[in-house]
């Protein structure tokens, strides 16, 4: 074999790098689990003993603190690992004020502050605000006409004044409602561009309030300001630092001498000693502020008893300084002076609070002039956890900015000419004319001037405006990464909101799955590859443990590379990696099944070795870059879950071949070397399948009779019976419930509450609590359908002592489906996509339309199979057979399963009818090939069945139907390109297959 020290080198290579990804797993592990034996049990130890360490070093060889790591670690999606659950409610009340004008009306705004009343009320929340508020102000003035208050100038063409109230109530409600779907459009766009993998965003019906799950979310507090900004963007002049370090000194000064009266409790000799510090401050500033940067400097040092006296008569003379450093830097004489720019000076996260405390103080408002204001830096420096304080000028008689951001019209992410992270900005014509004034007055002169990008009363730039600017175009720039910029312009972008949003609630809410079922999922997993490479060794003796060694380091490169890409893992990640699995072993049988095909004909091992690989390779690659190409489909033009198994699934293929093709031939080649007895079979399994001769070309019209009859009892079950839904797919009402008892689990609660409103219910932790989302009865919208609803959900949990519930007043609200039409319709058009792709790659590949036409079939026949399955069994089997997000999952491995072994089965068809004799019939030439791979199609369909009917028995409840479809699936797949996709090859290609 030629270049094994190319592989060797690039294997040792690839591991320690997956290493190297996957230690930060293991390291963000080990300090969550020494949280948990500090905390003892107690959340809030726990939280703030990793607060504590988020900037400490936690990884003993490279230093990296546990931010750092806590980043590189396996990222879990929202079903697996949890995440950030926030509740939007769009303020209507802002927006019925803002179509009335803000009319003074008494009996109005009294039925605005009833109907805000009534919304906070558990019980009447999820009514129609514009309904409450009409009602309450028919309340208040029966005879009142509300087309006297909302027909205003801007309304006149839309809603006369002589409209009725019904007209009114009418008009508004689409205002409404076009509002609150703008702003679900607007919020969407935010958080898809935020960078989140597989968000979720429910509309709750016949509310103003948003439902918004992030997974895995790792800055909250990135998130709270993207959801709720509202685009305020404003442009300031700046004060350069020197101008702006006097204020600094005289706030100083005037704190210094405030503590010292307070001291004293004198007020003369607070005032003489403010002059006295205020003539200091001159001299420190002629000095260049070197007596302060000298003092701080020695604050600073925490090795000698000293510091300590130093901090504390710093903090006594000067209190702002004694939390906050100047921008003071070192001149090139040597001798510290002023920093430049608008930038005035330094503070931690944790001491950003007590400065703002000081500059907002009215006794410092008081003395600084009324045209400064200071803010921070949006983001902290780079790798730290400063944060950089800039000094604002307010400019004209209101004391604004010099342009307010609503004159923009556009603006996006890029690139400059340096390849550097920029936002691109495009004004309309007025913003245009005011912005080259005010960049051409801070570029004049020799000393320009800083514009401050200010958004939401955050610093996001403060660029030094070299020239006049003309035109509306222009780019914000500066230490930006590509999500601060994707982040701004997404919200400039989206604009302000047509009403505003505020976040109503939050909280950190766990997996989907339950930690239960996804412990027993892992368990499970773990048990079935133990399973599988004991078969491998079982069938395959000493080739087995080859086999088995090249599994096992498929499965490291694989999830090394995945965390090393920053890919989420998530249920349908899981499922990719299951039929990698299934690859990976499928390319080992193929080698194997021909290596003991060459030793049969006599060869010597080395030979039948180097033989077996050759041979193989075809059928390995056919397979595998058309479940490739079926994967790339998938993650180009699909979305959400689609995207997360396609991802896991091309990075499996490519580490499988690795691993198969090069890692194997490797290791074999060296025990060749040393002289190794390998046998690729035990006694047993020897002659399995050997002489194989069943009629499968012959009885094809059975499984045609067969196949038919089952998908069209499935089709007629589907248009009459139709499939259960999971509440991902179809909604429903959502309760936030506590239990007396603290240790109650997800199982638990699915075995009270799954018998009486059926399987499809989702059960989420919340800290405490639990999210339980049902759609039982969930398309009667009736009122006394909530209450039914809730009784049950009562009922069912108060019949057993470990779910009884210890909140009687559940709420309760409905929310929309978290899979939105538009991505089941992707689903369906990106699957049909694949299909004919692969197709077409079959026909180039095979050379013959009947190869494309079988595996299309095939494919489809599959598809159907499962899905009439489930129509056909739901409800008469003891788990749940809903068509949810896993199902998905389970479809897509279904399809990429199925066309990776019908390629296998077409290529050794290819190869018989090659090298047959002329005067043989087709049929008999395929049955031959199908019956000589036979061992190979039974051997790699048990692999994989073996996985998963550990995971179906072991698994837990929740994922009993997911698995299930996984294995209804294989067996669909392997019977489908034996028993399907060649029949269609001998009825359509007799003539030519001759």
């Amino acid at each position: 074999m030629q270049g094994k020290g190319v592989i060797k080198f690039f294997a040792i290579l690839l591991a320690v790098v997956c290493l190297y990804q996957l230690s930060f797993t293991w390291v963000a592990h080990k300090v969550r689990e020494d949280a948990k034996v500090y905390s003892k049990g107690d959340p809030e130890k726990e939280k703030a003993y990793l607060d504590s360490i988020s900037n400490q070093p936690v990884y003993p060889l490279l230093k990296h603190d546990y931010a750092y790591v806590l980043q590189r670690e396996i990222a879990l999606g929202l079903d697996l690992k949890g995440g950030m659950n926030v509740t939007m409610q769009i303020q209507l009340n802002e927006l019925v004020r803002k179509i009335a004008n803000n009319n003074p009306d008494a009996t109005f705004n009294q039925a605005l502050a009833n109907a805000d009343k009534l919304q906070a009320n558990a019980q009447t929340n999820q009514k129609d605000y514009i309904a409450l508020f009409v009602s309450e102000y028919e309340k208040l003035s029966p005879n009142g006409k509300l087309a006297a208050i909302f027909s205003t100038k801007d309304n006149q063409d839309h809603l006369k004044f002589n409209a009725s109230n019904s007209e009114v109530k009418t008009y508004l409600e689409d205002l409404a409602s076009t509002a609150v779907k703008q702003s679900f459009t607007v919020l969407n766009t935010r958080i898809n561009q935020f960078g989140v993998t597989q968000p979720n965003i429910q509309l709750q019906q016949g509310s103003n309030r948003i439902l918004v799950e992030l997974p895995g979310v790792k800055e909250p507090e990135r998130v709270r300001k993207l959801l709720s900004g509202s685009a305020k963007l404003e442009f300031y002049e700046t004060f350069d630092n020197a101008e702006a370090y006097q204020y600094l000194i005289n706030i100083d000064n005037l704190l210094a001498a405030k503590s010292k009266t307070a001291k004293a409790d004198t007020g003369k000799s607070a005032k003489v000693d403010t002059t006295a510090k205020l003539a200091a401050g001159k001299a420190d500033t002629a000095k260049g502020g070197s007596l302060l940067s000298k003092v701080q400097k020695n604050a600073a040092k925490n090795d000698t008893s000293a510091a300590s006296l130093s901090k504390t008569k710093l903090a006594a003379q000067h209190p702002l300084f004694a939390v906050m450093s100047l921008n003071v830097g070192q001149g090139a004489n040597g001798q510290q002076q002023l920093g430049q720019g608008p930038v005035v000076g330094y503070a931690p996260l944790q001491d950003t609070a007590k400065v703002n405390s000081y500059l907002h103080s009215a006794d410092v408002l008081a003395v600084i002039p009324r045209n400064i204001k200071f803010l921070w830096e949006v983001k902290p420096i780079k790798n730290t956890k400063t944060f950089a304080l800039y000094a604002i000028k307010l400019t004209g008689a209101e004391n604004g900015p010099v342009l307010s951001g609503d004159v923009i019209n556009d603006a996006r992410a890029d690139n400059d000419q340096k390849g550097s992270p920029e936002v691109v900005m495009i004004m309309n014509s007025e913003g245009a004319q005011k912005w080259r004034t005010v960049t051409a007055e801070a570029s004049s002169g020799t000393n320009k001037k800083a514009i401050a990008i200010v958004l939401d009363d955050n610093v996001y730039s403060a660029p030094t405006v070299q020239n006049e600017i003309s035109g509306g175009v222009s780019s914000i720039s500066g230490n930006f990464t590509i999500d601060d910029t994707r982040d701004l312009a997404n919200v400039l972008k989206a604009g302000r909101l047509p009403a505003p949003a505020h976040i109503v609630s939050e909280s950190i809410v766990g997996p989907s799955l339950g930690q239960e079922a996804i412990s027993a999922g892992i368990t499970s997993s773990i048990l079935g590859l133990v399973v599988v490479l004991i078969f491998m060794i079982a069938y395959y003796n000493r080739a087995g443990t080859v086999a088995v060694v090249a599994v096992i380091i498929n499965i490291f490169f694989l999830m090394g590379v995945l965390t090393s890409l920053g890919a989420v893992l998530t249920v349908p990640g899981v499922a990719g990696i299951v039929l990698t699995l299934g690859i990976a072993v499928d390319a080992n049988v193929l080698v194997y099944e021909r290596v003991r095909e060459e030793l049969g004909l006599g060869k010597s091992l080395r030979v039948a070795v180097a033989d077996g690989f050759k041979h193989a390779l075809p059928s390995i690659l056919d397979s595998q870059i058309s479940t490739f190409l079926t994967g790339l489909i998938l993650f180009v033009f699909g979305s959400g879950p689609i995207q997360g198994f396609a991802t896991t699934l091309m990075i499996g293929i490519a580490t499988s071949l690795f691993c198969s093709l090069l890692i194997s031939r490797v290791i074999f080649e060296w025990m060749l070397d040393k002289g190794m007895d390998i046998k690729f079979s035990n006694p047993w399994s020897s002659h399995t399948f050997k002489n194989a001769n069943f009629a499968f070309v012959k009885n094809r019209g059975k499984f045609y009779i067969f196949s038919g009859l089952f998908i069209a009892a499935g089709l007629v079950s589907i248009f009459t019976r139709g499939f259960t839904y999971g509440v991902d797919f179809e909604g429903g009402r959502n309760y936030i419930v506590s239990f007396t008892n603290k240790a109650v689990t997800t199982e638990q609660i699915h075995d009270a509450v799954d018998a009486t409103l059926g399987r499809s219910t989702e059960v989420k932790t919340m800290g405490d609590k639990f999210s339980i989302t049902t759609n039982y009865l969930f398309n009667d919208n009736s009122t006394a359908a909530d209450a039914k609803v809730k009784a049950a959900l009562v009922d069912a949990l108060n019949k057993k002592p470990e779910t009884k519930i210890a909140n009687s007043d559940l709420g309760g609200s409905k929310v929309s489906a978290t899979i939105a039409d538009e991505l089941k319709t992707s689903a369906i058009y990106t699957v049909l996509f694949a299909i004919f792709v692969i197709s077409a790659y079959i026909l180039i590949r095979f050379r013959k339309w009947q190869f494309s036409l079988g595996a299309m079939i095939a494919t489809a026949h599959d598809a159907l199979l499962v899905l009439s399955f489930f129509s056909l069994f739901n409800g008469f089997l003891p788990f749940s057979l809903d068509i949810d997000q896993a199902f998905i999952a389970a479809i897509l491995t279904v399809i990429g399963y199925s066309i990776n072994d019908t390629v296998v089965v077409f290529d050794r068809i290819r190869e018989f009818l090659d090298h047959s004799n002329k005067n043989e019939k087709p049929e008999e030439v395929i049955n031959r090939a199908i019956n000589s791979t036979l061992s190979r199609t039974i051997i790699t369909a048990l692999t994989v069945v073996f996985v998963l009917l550990v995971l179906f028995i072991f698994g837990g409840d929740v994922i009993k139907g997911f698995s299930f479809a996984l294995l209804i699936g294989v067996l669909f797949g392997t019977y489908s390109s034996i028993c399907v996709a060649t029949p269609v090859i001998v009825d359509f290609g007799k003539k030519d297959l001759k």
